[in-house]
């Protein structure tokens, strides 16, 4: 048996560890690559031959990356190519997608406990208690330095 490539190992903990969140392996095996690889640019022939994944499937993985935030593509003069790469920032943008989740979240569960009346509202107030706690959490956090994207820092 023939020892894994230590990048290729990598890729795939950054895969499953994703998949815990619903992120589908290809599309972490995809992240996790363009983590790692040189350049940082990559075509989806080139993504698809590191990752081991058809190109059928790839296509759509890279389409869901996109509309998350995480990736960006482009082509350049006189070449029919799509070359992708991680975003500026992907992760701190998405992060901060979901901290607008958490916090919008919360006043859905402070309309629930309202309309949950006393006696009835204990799961709700669970929620509600749970989500309060993360967005101070985040709010107490500060902000995020060292990034390109200045508007994480505020």
């Amino acid at each position: 048996m023939e020892p894994q490539d230590p990048v290729l190992e990598w890729v795939e903990r950054v895969s499953m560890y994703l998949a815990r969140d619903g992120v589908p392996p290809i599309a972490g095996r995809v992240l996790g690559w363009l983590m790692v690889c040189d350049p940082p640019e990559q075509s989806a022939g080139q993504i698809s031959e590191a990752i081991g994944a058809s190109r059928a499937s790839l296509t759509s993985n890279l389409r869901l990356l996109t509309m998350m935030g995480f990736l960006t593509s482009r082509t350049r003069p006189g070449d029919r190519t799509t070359w992708y790469r991680m975003a500026d920032d992907a992760w701190s943008v998405v992060v901060r997608r979901q901290v607008e989740g958490i916090a919008a979240f919360l006043d859905l569960s402070r309309d629930g406990v309202a309309l949950a009346g006393p006696g009835n509202d204990g799961r709700v107030r669970q929620a509600q208690r749970t989500f309060a706690w993360m967005a101070a959490a985040f709010d107490d956090a500060g902000p995020l330095t060292g990034t390109t994207d200045e508007r994480t820092a505020r």
